[in-house]
């Protein structure tokens, strides 16, 4: 069993650390657990380049990092491997209405990287960010990629963020036929986002064929994992693939509290407003400081597309579990910071003494914890 997080991001992308560098997701993702971590970005030239210069193959579709090129971790294990991945931002218009739409594309090799890179530089800029803005229709960027690697996989991201998804509030769509037409049966799979967790998902029949996968979309080393993946197969991509198409030797997903997400409920961040759902409606969507359309959150907008009860598990549903990240439980036991130094020396101590923060939080036992960390 290994833990996966297949989407993330690197320096190139806006809003990232610029420790988003291979030495750093690889030491973060030892120091986490993650047995395969996705390389995110694949579509920006320079990342290309480095990750052509500083990994090396590592199996079927998967590469490591150079071996003089890791940062000492002292946690043994294997290395984690790396898969090709990328996030690509889809603006557009379809049905009168202007569109945003984020997928994840997960890809064999750096060879198909460049394939792929190279159809979508003729369509738009993709030397600017990471993640790029292509005025590229979801369905046609699907038939783009599969034309470029049929063996790409293509996952629509955080399906429920306001924003920027396929079922968002402001700028997606009611059904995945909307949004994919005659491609549909080409999806299989949708990730929950940070603000939607598996029961959610539930609520809506039509996700039942697909593989719900959570991944972090972390923007900096340290939040890598928040959400994740397990699974049961050999860490190469066509073992990855076959799981996630056909839910064989995927075991569930590690999930974020969806309540932390900061799109979970309704409201206006720079008002302070946060409402559910109810409160929304008795106020007729309208923001009760500045008057303005309220953002609908991610409750909200499954509530709208759900066609069963809250609670409903359908058969065959993925286990998952949720967890908070180790230097938020440490924070919460010991009444600091998860960002102060106290927290950050315990962490350190912890993982010193007792391995990864997963292994940690999933499986060490308590008495272990105390001895190493103290009661609390």
């Amino acid at each position: 069993m290994y833990i996966a997080d297949l989407h993330i991001h690197s320096r190139f992308s806006r809003a990232t650390s610029r420790d988003c560098d291979l030495p750093h997701l690889d030491w973060w993702a030892a120091r986490k657990g993650i047995g395969l971590l996705g390389t995110g970005d694949f579509t920006h030239p320079a990342w290309r380049a480095e990750l052509r210069e500083q990994l090396v193959p590592a199996g079927e579709g998967v590469y490591t990092l150079r071996e003089d090129l890791r940062l000492p971790h002292g946690l043994g294990g294997e290395p984690p491997r790396l898969v090709i991945t990328g996030e690509i931002s889809s603006i557009y218009k379809r049905g009168g209405k202007t569109r945003k739409v984020h997928n994840l594309i997960l890809l064999p090799s750096l060879e198909a990287a460049d394939e792929l890179s190279a159809r979508l530089e003729a369509i738009g800029n993709i030397h600017s960010d990471g993640r790029p803005i292509l005025g590229l229709d979801s369905r046609d960027l699907l038939e783009l990629t599969l034309e470029a690697c049929p063996d790409a996989e293509f996952i629509p991201a955080h399906i429920w963020t306001p924003h920027f998804a396929m079922f968002g509030a402001f700028s997606g769509f009611d059904t995945m036929e909307d949004c994919f037409d005659d491609l549909t049966p080409c999806i299989h799979a949708v990730e929950t986002g940070l603000s939607s967790d598996p029961p959610m998902n539930w609520r809506v029949s039509a996700l039942d064929p697909l593989t719900l996968v959570s991944n972090s979309d972390a923007h900096s080393p340290a939040k890598l994992g928040r959400e994740a993946n397990l699974l049961d197969t050999g860490r190469t991509y066509p073992e990855l693939v076959r799981a996630i198409r056909t839910g064989e030797g995927f075991r569930g997903t590690i999930e974020f509290f969806p309540e932390e997400g900061k799109y979970h409920l309704d409201g206006h961040r720079n008002c302070g407003v946060c409402l559910t759902p109810a409160e929304t409606e008795e106020r007729g969507g309208l923001c009760p400081v500045c008057g303005k359309k309220l953002t609908i959150g991610v409750e909200h907008r499954v509530e709208a597309l759900a066609d069963r009860p809250e609670g409903f598990r359908p058969a065959g549903a993925k286990p998952f579990e949720s967890l908070a990240p180790l230097p938020e439980v440490i924070a919460a036991s010991t009444g600091g910071s998860a960002a102060g130094k106290k927290a950050g020396e315990l962490y350190e101590r912890m993982l010193r003494y007792l391995g990864p923060e997963f292994y940690i939080l999933r499986e060490a036992p308590i008495p272990e914890i105390e001895q190493a960390a103290g009661r609390l």
